[in-house]
This record gives C-alpha cells, sequence and structure tokens, in this order.
C-alpha cells in the first residue's frame, strides 16, 4: 500500500469515528418571512456547569416578531422544552424591544435579527464524551402589515466534554447581552403623575448633562397609551419623560415597571441602552418645584410615518387651506392688486392673462418653499418656531409695513414706477409686467402667514411632524391651494370677459384700494407697539414720513416731463431717503428691547373677562382640582385671532356661561417669540395660531376649530360640571 492510499483510508476513518463523537448540527427552519433555529455558545458542554442557548430569528425585510408585552397588538414569542433527564431551562432574557408602528397602531418587537437567550443548567453526572440533544417547540407570530403565526420543532446537538468549548458564535452571544436591560444604575428613577399624564423623573449621575432621547417600554398592559407620543423635557431635577397613562384602565397603576432606552447609553456612548424599572407612582407634591421645565433638550417620540391615504388626506387639507386663506382678512389688501392686475391685462388685447397667473402661482410657491425651508432648518436646530415665525420679529414687521406703507403711496398716486400698475419696485420691473405679478404672488404670500384658514392648521402640524420631503409636498400642495383661483381666472377666456372695461372708475378704485393698504400699516404698527412699546411705533411713522417724502420727490420731479438731469437727480435724493427711512426703522426695530406681550390689559368693567397668563403648571393644578380651563392661543399680529375674540370670546352670552360655570381663562400670546408656547402648540400637532382649546376639569381637552362662533364656544363651555 503506498502513502497516498493509507492516507486517504485514515482520512475516512477519522471523519467516521467524529460522526460518532459528535453529533450532527441541526440545519435552521425556514418558515414564513424568517428563519428559525436553537444555537449555543458553547460547542460542548462541561457536566453540571450552565451554558447560553438562544432562539435566535432572521427576519425577512419589514417583517417583525413581538417582546414579552407586544403593545397594541401582537403575542409573545414562547419556548417550550424538551429536555434530556436532569437538564433545567431558565426563563427567556429579552433584548430591549424597539417600537414599531403599523396601520396607526404601535407594537414593541424586533426587526432583522434577533437571539432569545436562555440559561440551560445540565447535571452534573454527565460523563464526558457522551452526546446530548436539546430539543424544544418555539411558537411566534410574524406580521408585517399582516400577521402570520408559526411554530417548528427545534433540536439542538451538544457533546460532553470535560471542559466547555466556545463556539463561533461567541461574540454574537455578547452582542445580545449588550442590548438586555440592566438592572440597576447610577441614574435615579422615580415616577409621578404630573397633570393628565404619567411621567418618570430620571436623575442622572454626576458627570452627565444631557439626555437626547428617551422611549419608556412598559411589560404589561393598561399602563400607557401605546400609540401615543412620548415626551422628553428638562426640568429642574433632570429629565421629565411624559406618557398618557391608559384609556381603558380602571385606575392608575400604583407602580411603573418595563424598560428605558435610550441611543445615548446608559453609561455613556457606546455602553448599554436599555434600564429596567420597577419604581412606585409618588403624587407630584413630593417633587417641589424639580418638574418645573427649565430650557434644556426637549424631544418627541419619532412621529408616526403617514401611510398613503393620510398623506392624501393632508394634502387635501393643505389645498383647502389655502384656498381658504385666500379670503383671510390678513391676504384681503393683496387681492386689490390682483384685480387691478387683471384689469390692466384685460384691456391690453396683446397680453396673456394667463401667463400672468402663471407667474403669480411661481411667486407664491418660490414664497412658501423659502419660508418653509426657513423653517424647517431653523425647527432641526433647535429652535422652537411656528407657522408665522417670521412676523415674531419687530425687524420684519417694519419692514413689511415700510413695503406696503409705499405700495399705497403707488395706489394713491403719489409717484409711479413702471409702466403698468402690478410693476412695484424698479428690479421687479419688466414691460411685459410679470415682474410685478411674481412681485404680487410673494408679497401675497409674506402677508398671508400670519393667518391660519380652516383645514389649514392639522394640515402643517402633520407636516412640521413629518420628514422634510414629506413637509415639503405639503407645504407646496397649499401654496397651490393659494394661488390656484388666480391661475384658473387668468387662464380661462370666459371668465376675463366678466371683467368691467377699463374707464375713469379704475383711477377711484386703485385709490380706494389704497385705503385698504393703508389699514394694514395700522395693523402692523400696531403688532410693533406690542412687541417693542410706542418707541418703535413713533420711530416708524417718522421713518415712514421720510419715505413718503422721497416717493413725493419721485412722482413730482422723476416724470417723463422732466429732463434727464432733473430725473436723475430726483431719483437720487428720492433713493436716499426712502431707503434711508427703510434701512433706519429696521435697524432701530432690531435695536430696541422687546416688551412683554401677554395679551391681557386690564379693565375697569365688571363683566369684563379676567384672563390669566398661559403657564402649563398653572393648568395642572387647575385640572388637578378639576376646574375647567378655557386657553386661547393668540398673537398681535394674527387677525383672524383678533376677529374671533371679538365675535365669538368676547360677547355677553359667552361671558356669563364663563361667569356662571367657574371657566378659568387663559391667554397664550405668541406675538413674541416663545418657546413655552410653541411647545404647547406642538402637542396639539399646531405650529400657528389661532387654537383654542378648552379643559373639561379632567377630561380630555377639546380642541375648536380656527374660525369659530359664539356657539361654538358655548357648546364647548357647557359640558364642563
Amino acid at each position: 500500500m503506498n502513502v497516498i492510499s493509507f492516507l486517504r483510508r485514515t482520512v475516512f476513518i477519522l471523519g467516521l469515528l467524529a460522526c460518532f463523537a459528535v453529533p450532527a448540527l441541526a440545519a435552521p427552519v425556514k418558515a414564513d418571512h424568517l428563519e428559525a433555529e436553537l444555537v449555543s455558545e458553547v460547542d460542548a458542554i462541561q457536566p453540571g456547569k450552565p451554558f447560553w442557548v438562544a432562539l435566535r430569528f432572521k427576519f425577512e425585510e419589514h417583517w417583525h416578531t413581538y417582546w414579552k408585552y407586544p403593545g397594541d397588538s401582537g403575542l409573545p414569542t414562547s419556548i417550550e422544552w424538551k429536555l434530556p433527564a436532569g437538564f433545567t431551562a431558565g426563563e427567556i432574557q429579552w433584548e430591549h424591544p424597539v417600537r414599531i408602528e403599523v396601520a396607526g397602531l404601535a407594537g414593541y418587537g424586533y426587526e432583522g435579527e434577533v437571539y432569545h437567550l436562555v440559561q440551560i443548567t445540565p447535571p452534573a453526572t454527565l460523563k464526558p464524551g457522551e452526546s446530548v440533544t436539546l430539543a424544544a417547540k418555539a411558537k411566534w407570530l410574524v406580521c408585517k402589515e399582516s400577521c402570520i403565526p408559526g411554530s417548528a420543532d427545534l433540536t439542538l446537538p451538544l457533546a460532553v466534554k470535560a471542559a466547555a468549548v466556545p463556539s463561533a458564535l461567541t461574540q454574537a452571544f455578547s452582542d445580545a447581552r449588550a442590548k438586555l436591560p440592566l438592572l440597576q444604575s447610577e441614574w435615579k428613577v422615580r415616577a409621578t403623575k404630573n397633570g393628565d399624564k404619567l411621567a418618570l423623573l430620571l436623575t442622572p449621575p454626576a458627570g452627565t448633562t444631557d439626555l437626547t432621547s428617551l422611549n419608556y417600554f412598559p411589560d404589561r398592559e393598561l399602563v400607557i397609551e401605546d400609540g401615543e407620543p412620548q415626551k422628553l423635557q428638562r426640568v429642574k431635577a433632570g429629565f421629565l419623560l411624559e406618557t398618557v397613562p391608559s384609556k381603558v384602565a380602571q385606575t392608575l397603576p400604583t407602580v411603573l415597571t418595563g424598560v428605558l432606552v435610550t441611543k445615548d447609553g446608559w453609561r455613556g456612548p457606546g455602553s448599554e441602552k436599555a434600564l429596567a424599572i420597577n419604581v412606585p407612582v409618588e403624587p407630584a407634591t413630593a417633587f417641589g418645584d424639580g418638574l418645573t421645565v427649565v430650557a434644556g433638550t426637549v424631544t418627541k417620540s419619532p412621529a408616526k410615518p403617514l401611510g398613503f391615504q393620510l398623506l392624501l388626506v393632508a394634502l387635501g387639507s393643505a389645498f383647502l387651506g389655502g384656498l381658504i386663506l385666500n379670503l383671510m382678512p390678513c391676504v384681503l389688501p393683496v387681492l386689490s392688486i390682483k384685480v387691478l392686475g387683471f384689469v390692466e391685462q384685460a384691456k391690453d388685447g396683446h397680453s396673456k392673462p394667463w401667463q400672468h397667473g402663471m407667474v403669480f402661482a411661481a411667486g407664491v410657491l418660490i414664497s412658501f418653499w423659502t419660508l418653509a425651508g426657513a423653517l424647517l432648518a431653523l425647527r432641526a436646530g433647535g429652535n422652537q418656531l411656528g407657522w408665522g415665525f417670521q412676523l415674531q420679529e419687530p425687524a420684519f414687521v417694519t419692514a413689511l409695513a415700510a413695503i406696503l406703507f409705499l405700495f399705497g403711496l403707488v395706489l394713491f398716486g403719489v409717484f409711479e414706477v413702471g409702466t403698468s400698475l402690478m410693476s412695484v419696485g424698479s428690479g421687479a420691473m419688466q414691460k411685459s409686467g410679470f415682474g410685478g405679478s411674481f412681485f404680487s404672488g410673494v408679497l401675497a404670500t409674506v402677508v398671508a402667514t400670519p393667518c391660519t384658514a380652516p383645514f389649514m392648521g392639522s394640515a402643517l402640524g402633520v407636516a412640521l411632524a413629518q420628514p422634510a420631503w414629506v413637509a415639503f409636498i405639503i407645504f407646496t400642495s397649499l401654496a397651490l391651494g393659494m394661488a390656484a383661483p388666480y391661475v384658473v381666472f387668468s387662464a380661462s377666456p370666459a371668465l376675463m370677459k366678466f371683467i368691467p372695461r377699463p374707464g375713469a372708475w379704475m383711477e377711484a378704485f386703485k385709490q380706494g384700494m389704497g385705503f385698504l393698504m393703508m389699514m394694514s400699516v395700522v395693523w402692523l404698527l400696531w403688532v410693533l407697539g406690542q412687541q417693542v412699546g410706542v418707541d418703535g411705533v413713533a420711530v416708524a411713522l417718522l421713518a415712514f414720513i421720510l419715505m413718503g417724502f422721497g416717493g413725493w420727490i419721485l412722482g413730482r420731479w422723476a416724470t417723463f416731463t422732466s429732463t434727464n438731469r432733473t430725473r436723475r437727480i430726483a431719483q437720487i435724493v428720492a433713493a436716499i431717503f426712502i431707503f434711508g427711512g427703510g434701512f433706519w426703522v429696521v435697524y432701530t426695530a432690531r435695536t430696541l428691547p422687546q416688551v412683554s406681550a401677554s395679551g391681557i390689559k386690564a379693565s375697569t368693567d365688571k363683566d369684563a373677562i379676567q384672563w390669566e397668563t398661559f403657564s402649563p403648571q398653572r393648568i395642572a393644578e387647575l385640572r388637578a382640582a378639576g376646574k375647567p380651563v378655557f386657553v386661547d392661543f393668540t398673537a398681535a399680529w394674527c387677525l383672524s385671532c383678533k376677529a374671533n375674540e371679538r365675535v365669538a370670546i368676547d360677547v355677553p352670552e359667552v361671558k356669563a356661561e364663563i361667569k356662571k360655570r367657574g371657566i378659568v381663562m387663559m391667554k397664550a400670546d405668541w406675538t413674541n417669540r416663545d418657546e413655552t408656547i410653541t411647545k404647547a402648540l406642538a402637542e396639539f400637532d399646531r405650529s400657528g395660531v389661532p387654537l383654542y382649546v378648552f379643559y373639561a376639569g379632567k377630561n380630555e381637552p377639546k380642541v375648536l376649530p380656527e374660525v369659530i362662533t359664539s356657539g361654538i364656544v358655548l357648546d364647548a363651555l357647557r359640558t364642563a360640571n
């Protein structure tokens, strides 16, 4: 026998012996949308020494199974062991779950891959050289949008040796252990009932300054509303995580148990992300002022992703809101400009009105995109801002007032800019008047931002809670809704026939619209007074006189009948007065200190509504005492807000009902930037005013429409006991 034949026979015999010495490994079981198997941390076990095995799942993309408490729906995974004599199995050690949103329900479970660890203890009577086979029946529910129950009979053969032999899965088991909740930590955790929320107060150990994310996963049902967002904010005693208690439970829990998960790690970056808790629910009075919110990180759990149907609803609401926005008092002054533009285009036989309509729509779209981009970027940078945020800046208010003032002078005929009534600003002029149409679209958008029309508030709230691309689609739908009437009107020759023929009436109409423009200036100056006081208004009025003088010079000497030299000198002098006055008033508005704008004025009228300044803590106290509270989220620059207050709130029948039922009236004035009010708006998925919320004692708050009547308010107030 040669050497080659000898080696072949030796390898064959050794392989045959190995088959008898080590049992064959069980193959993974392929089931619906997952792969299941039993795996071990060791290839060979030691008599009497505990070792770890795991039920390993590997899922197809977007499919998942559930944690020990599945959340709104689902079933937890279970294992029924069939072990050799003398073996015992411990409980499943659950990795921390992730939040999974499906069809509006929140589940707690696992995606990708998961190891359900179980400790097995073998008997000490095992003999090295033996082999054993562990068997188990695993049951699960695997879900995507639909759910499929599954089960499998699994086996795991293992050799017995004098010393344990690690397997190739040692690192995988180590990674799985890192996902198990810590049982103790230097963080101090307490629970309380804070207003209508179940809250967890976390006090960090020394050296820890921030906590940027936190989610609470209860380990049993009827504790919290699993699908509701959780809010993390900085308070004097540390960090407060607020959750919504279960609406089905008869009583509140006396102890909160479960898992807290943070991406920051409980022992620093890269450390364990889960912490097990078991804490009693204490009264809020036990914390003193420790629950008072202070400046710091405020986060919400990720917004529910919009499904296709909900996205269509949001887009439809935004479009309707844009249509209705044209009828709001903020936008009415600019409507006169478009009417004049249609008249100008109708009398010109060579004009194509539909082109002007499209250019106007482009101005609206680009302006909305610019505002939306700025708002989303600033919010991403941590600024608490909402719709109409630019009107919270006195400099912007004065700049807008200056533009409308000059617009009014043009309509009065003090001076002309270009050859078309629609051309405003030398940089925007073209012979075709397209620059004027575009500028009209921009101006219409700018003056529209203080208003929140019906359907618009909820659409904007959804937009600001979604990814940027979804928000831009919703803002685009809003812009298209606002521009649609002008585009339809200008593109329809049949509708253009209804426009009266040009004549002497146009000059009178134009001057009449100038008064409407000056009313807008008065409104903006009143807003400015709310922000920076009477000194700011005085400076603005003086600056407007200088700008008006510049406009008068332009209209008196910069005409086509003047010589070139006279016209150029007049243009230079006018520019000095107009731009100098504009710069001066904007600069002054930026440098003047803002005054407190509580929106609450003292009154000697015994029947006047007694308003309190908005305070979340005060609301919580009143609700805990069972007292009804009405909150008016408003701003001086919101004409819709002021109109609602006059016709629906400050009326005798409503004031009588308030007094009769002992309702506490609270005003949240958003004229100046206020992060507390912005956060409160966000809790109701709103990004702007007006917003009216009624708390009927301990009941859930009722949100009223953006446009209200005294009947709507009375119906809400009468729900209070």
